[in-house]
């Protein structure tokens, strides 16, 4: 059975970016790849986790993960990732400015859902049909996922780093008890996989 999954990259105290991000710094400042070195120093080390991230059918992101731009659309900007993003599947775009899908190399397709979590999800579902949705961030919209009880398996990506400040993963969510289902460390990261739990129906 499909589900909703999350990846989600972050220091211990739980940033997943730093302050004033902006195209010169993705990631906010003094951040640079601290928390993604896993991925380009390590790729053979953690190529299971790499590979899990993008098995999905269709993603949902927030609008600050696509664009460092805000208000109107800047239509030349087509992503951080060049001319074929590593999606390959129908990716979801929240935001409050409509725009016209935008078709990439490789399979992704940017839609732009001006609805909210709601209809991002069903059209994710939709799209993914069998396959797992994969909710990409950044951490604001993991939050409203997790609140709203629409994440089924949670994998966190420990840098061993603290950031002091920034974009902070569940600021804002209410008790949510998780069942820890894996664990696996390189000198650079620490993966942890946990599974949502669900409340016992009254």
């Amino acid at each position: 059975m499909s589900k909703v999954t999350c990846d989600m990259a972050m220091s211990v105290d739980g940033y997943t970016s730093g302050l004033n991000q902006r195209l010169d710094a993705p990631f906010g400042d003094g951040v640079g790849q601290s928390l993604h070195r896993w991925m380009f120093d390590e790729p053979d080390d953690n190529a299971e986790e790499l590979s899990a991230i993008l098995d999905a059918g269709a993603f949902i992101m927030g609008r600050n993960m696509f664009t460092p731009g805000r208000g109107d659309w800047d239509l030349d900007w087509t992503g951080w990732w060049g001319d074929e993003p590593p999606y390959h599947a129908p990716v979801f775009v929240l935001t409050h400015h409509g725009r016209e899908p935008l078709t990439m190399a490789g399979g992704t397709v940017f839609h732009f859902v001006t609805g909210g979590i709601g209809e991002a999800m069903e059209r994710a579902r939709d799209a993914a049909g069998e396959r797992n949705v994969s909710i990409a961030g950044g951490a604001a919209t993991v939050n409203q996922f997790l609140n709203a009880g629409l994440i089924d398996e949670l994998r966190l990506h420990i840098a061993p780093v603290l950031l002091g400040r920034g974009e902070r993963l569940f600021v804002g969510v209410d008790r949510t008890d998780l069942v820890q289902v894996g664990v696996r460390h390189t000198d650079l990261v620490t993966h942890v996989r946990y599974e949502v739990a669900r409340p016992a129906a009254a």
